[in-house]
C-alpha cells in the first residue's frame, strides 16, 4: 500500500469513528433525556395522587407530612391544575402572568404538546386535570445535543484550519525553496552567455545580433532576480510608473505577433510610485500576456495610464473572449487557470504583489464577449 493510499485509510477511519463517537453521544443524551422525562412525569403523578386526596374532602383537614413534602419539594416543574369546576391554581409559574386568561391558554397548549395531560380522579369522577410543562433543567438538556454538536464542529473547524494552514505554510516555503533555487541554476549559464556573447562581439558580427542577445540576457538576469525574490518581502522604491509600464509593454510588443496591435497611452508624461521595478514589470507582463492568450493571438491590446485621487490606475484590455462574472474573484485563485497547459499561477502572483507587497488593488474591471479590462490601483507618491 502507497503513502497515498494509507493517508485515504487513515482520513476514513477518522471519519468514520467520529461519525461512531457522535452518534454514541447523541444516543446516550437522547436516552438520558427519555429518563429524565420518565422520571419527572413519575414525580407529577406522585403530586396529582395527593392532590386527588386533598381534593377529595370537603372539610379542611390537617395534610400528613408527606403530602407536605410532596407539595413543597416540586419547585421547578411548571403546573397548571384546572379543577372541575373550571378554577384555575398554577405552580412554580411568574405571578404577574397567571392573571393572564390569555397567557394561561396558551401556557395549556404548550403544555400538552409536551406532556400527555394528567387526570386527577377519584372514585372514577374526575376532579381536575393537570397541565404540566418541562421543567428549566429538562429543558436545558433538551439543547444539550446542539451545543455539543457546535463544540464538535467549531473544534473540528480549528483543527481543519489549523492543519491546512500549516500544509499552505509548508507548500509555500517548498515554493520559495524551488524559485529560489532555479534562479540561483540559472546564474551559471546566464555568466557563461555573457562571455559568448562578449567573444561574438570581438569577432565583427553584426552590432545589432549582439544586442539583442544582451537584451535577452538582460531579460533572464531580470527573471532570475524576480525568483530570487519570491518567498521574501522585496524593498520598495521611488521610480516612473508610466516609464516603468511603458518599458514592460515594449517589451512583449517586440517580441509579439504582427496580428497583435499594441497601443499605449498615459494621461501623465511621469508620475513616481514606490514600486519594485522588477516584480511590478512581472506584473505587466503577466496582464498582457493573458490577454493575448485570450485573444488567440490576434486582436488588440491596450494600456492606460489614469491618476485617480491618491491612487493611479493602470487599466490592461483586451478584446478577447471575456470571463464569465462569477469567475471575477476565482481567476486570483492559485490553481485557476482556462488553458489546457497552464499551471494557474499567474494571476496569484499579480494578486500577491500588487496586493501584498506593494498595498494596491487589482481587479477585472469589466468583462464582455468584445473582451477584458484589468485596472491595478497604486498608491501615488505625489499625495
Amino acid at each position: 500500500m502507497n503513502f497515498n493510499s494509507q493517508k485515504k485509510t487513515s482520513n476514513l477511519f477518522l471519519l468514520i469513528a467520529s461519525f461512531v463517537i457522535v452518534s454514541l453521544i447523541l444516543w446516550n443524551t437522547n436516552s438520558f433525556f427519555k429518563k429524565f422525562k420518565e422520571e419527572e412525569r413519575h414525580k407529577m403523578e406522585i403530586w396529582a395522587t395527593a392532590q386527588s386526596e386533598l381534593l377529595q374532602s370537603s372539610e379542611d383537614r390537617d395534610l400528613g407530612n408527606l403530602h407536605v413534602k410532596i407539595f413543597q419539594n416540586n419547585t421547578s416543574t411548571p403546573m397548571i391544575l384546572v379543577n372541575i369546576d373550571g378554577s384555575i391554581r398554577t405552580n412554580n409559574m411568574p405571578e404577574e402572568l397567571v392573571v393572564d386568561t390569555a397567557y394561561l391558554k396558551q401556557k395549556i397548549k404548550k403544555f400538552e404538546s409536551e406532556n400527555l395531560p394528567i387526570s386527577i380522579d377519584y372514585n372514577s369522577e374526575q376532579l381536575a386535570t393537570l397541565y404540566y410543562g418541562n421543567s428549566e433543567v429538562l429543558n436545558k438538556l433538551k439543547y444539550y445535543p446542539i451545543a455539543l454538536l457546535l463544540i464538535i464542529f467549531l473544534f473540528a473547524a480549528v483543527i481543519f484550519f489549523f492543519f491546512k494552514t500549516n500544509k499552505a505554510s509548508e507548500q509555500n516555503k517548498l515554493w520559495a525553496g524551488m524559485a529560489k533555487e532555479t534562479a540561483h541554476q540559472i546564474g551559471t549559464p546566464l555568466t557563461s552567455l555573457l562571455g559568448w556573447n562578449e567573444l561574438l562581439k570581438s569577432e565583427q558580427i553584426n552590432p545589432e545580433i549582439t544586442k539583442e542577445i544582451e537584451k535577452d540576457i538582460g531579460r533572464l538576469q531580470n527573471i532570475t532576480d524576480r525568483f530570487s525574490k519570491i518567498g521574501s518581502l522585496p524593498k520598495l522604491q521611488e521610480h516612473d510608473i508610466v516609464k516603468e509600464t511603458r518599458s514592460a509593454f515594449e517589451y512583449l510588443k517586440l517580441r509579439s505577433s504582427k496580428l497583435i496591435h499594441f497601443t499605449f497611452n498615459s494621461k501623465v508624461e511621469a508620475l513616481p510610485v514606490l514600486l519594485n521595478r522588477s516584480l511590478y514589470n512581472w506584473t505587466i507582463e503577466n496582464l498582457v500576456k493573458n490577454g493575448i492568450d485570450a485573444m488567440k493571438g490576434k486582436g488588440n491590446i491596450a494600456i492606460e495610464i489614469v491618476p485617480d485621487g491618491k491612487y493611479v490606475n493602470i487599466l490592461i484590455s483586451d478584446t478577447g473572449h471575456g470571463i464569465a462574472k462569477g469567475d471575477f474573484n476565482s481567476i486570483f485563485n492559485p490553481g485557476y487557470t482556462s488553458k489546457k497547459r497552464g499551471w494557474g499561477l499567474g494571476l496569484s502572483l499579480v494578486k500577491r504583489i500588487i496586493e501584498e507587497y506593494h498595498k494596491g488593488k487589482v481587479k477585472v474591471l469589466s468583462s464582455s464577449k468584445e473582451g477584458t479590462i484589468m485596472q491595478i490601483s497604486i498608491k501615488s507618491d505625489q499625495q
